[in-house]
């Protein structure tokens, strides 16, 4: 016989936004005292390295496909082709990069020194008839291409099928 006992439920608060507000104005007002102070001295215009559009997220990818093979196609500025690794585990094309980035600038006035890095990863089903013993991978200009070709098999099971004219 299966009893049933009572569960608390509790309500949640709504969401409240006036605590991370007084930060971001904070923040935006610093920004712009030492875009001023910097300014005075003939430094360049301060960037803080918390700023949201340093971010690096993961790359956009592109799928085709012809009766011999899939290709997957990703741009990857600014990463050198020994940063890439591409992978095949478990029936999924793992692609993995890591970009660094730095910059050096010194005038009679400042020295400015800036590093940034960042690191991604995707993950895709590899589709079924894919002959794994020929994956080949390219990458020229900053641009990564995966060929994944299809097996024998799986081209000869394709069929074509003729459109009429209603």
């Amino acid at each position: 016989m299966a009893t049933s006992t009572p569960v608390a439920v509790k309500k949640a608060l709504p969401p409240h936004n006036g605590g991370i507000e007084p930060w971001r104005s904070l923040r935006s007002e610093m920004d712009r005292v030492f875009d001023r102070f910097s300014r005075g001295f003939g430094l360049p215009s301060f960037e803080p390295f918390w700023r949201e559009d340093i971010e690096f997220s993961a790359p956009a990818v592109d799928f085709s496909e012809d009766d011999k093979s899939f290709t997957v196609t990703a741009e990857l500025p600014g990463i050198d082709e020994k940063d890439v690794d591409v992978s095949v585990s478990g029936g999924m094309l793992v692609v993995k990069g890591e970009k660094k980035q730095e910059k050096e600038e010194k005038n009679k006035n400042y020295y400015l020194s800036e590093r940034s890095y960042g690191s991604f990863q995707r993950s895709f089903s590899l589709p079924d008839g894919i002959d794994q013993d020929k994956i080949a991978a390219s990458f020229a200009k900053g641009v990564l291409t995966v060929t994944l070709p299809k097996s024998a098999e799986a081209q000869k099971s394709q069929k074509k099928i003729e459109v009429k004219a209603a």
